[in-house]
This record gives structure tokens, C-alpha cells and sequence, in this order.
């Protein structure tokens, strides 16, 4: 009798420690900018509309994320990147980000301008 195993379709991404832990990235996809950048994580704010019903209007709100910033990419802050959502990696930590898309010296992004 020969076991068969299921293929998946999920990223795998390495995390930081030494192990090679790897985290398998699923569920909701953002992209965003780099707000703060720490060590092992970095802070990405993106805008998205929300309704008032009470006034019947669109307003804008900004979220701000938490994602564990894998070894093998490096950014910077301001950089615009894709984060993926994954199991809770610490207390605040429940994104991974997966690629960085434009560098903040490509774009002309004056809200970043160095």
C-alpha cells in the first residue's frame, strides 16, 4: 500500500533562525510601504475606503501591518512591498512579507523622498 501526498500550492518562506524554520504563507495578500524597518520585521501602511453610512460618503483609513522580514530580501523604508498573511509568528507578527515590488529610489515617491 503506498501513501499518496497531497501537493499544495502554498509559498514557502524561511524565517530568520538558524534552523531554516519554514513558514508556509496562505490567506489574504496586501501590498503597501514600508513604514518602520526593525532587525527581524518591518511596519507596512497601506490606505484603503471605507463607507460613513450616517453621511453617505467614503472616507480613507490606514492600516498598518506587521511582517517578518525574511533573510534573503532586504529593504529599506519607504520601498513598496507584498506581505502574505501566515500562522501568528509572535504577538504581533502575523504577515510575512513575500517581495518587494519598487524600490523607494525607482519610483518617484515624493511622500519618501530622502
Amino acid at each position: 500500500m503506498v501513501k499518496q501526498t497531497k501537493k499544495t500550492d502554498k509559498k514557502e518562506i524561511y524565517s530568520h533562525h538558524s534552523k531554516k524554520e519554514i513558514v508556509s504563507a496562505r490567506g489574504r495578500v496586501f501590498e503597501g510601504y514600508v513604514t518602520k524597518k526593525f532587525p527581524h520585521r518591518v511596519v507596512v501602511e497601506f490606505e484603503r475606503t471605507a463607507y460613513l453610512k450616517k453621511y453617505e460618503r467614503f472616507y480613507k483609513k490606514k492600516t498598518r501591518l506587521h511582517a517578518r522580514l525574511p533573510s534573503n530580501i532586504s529593504v529599506d523604508v519607504g520601498d513598496y512591498v507584498k506581505i502574505r498573511e501566515c500562522r501568528p509568528l509572535s504577538k504581533i507578527i502575523n504577515f510575512i512579507l513575500i517581495e518587494k515590488i519598487r524600490s523607494v529610489n525607482e519610483g518617484e515617491n515624493k511622500k519618501w523622498k530622502q
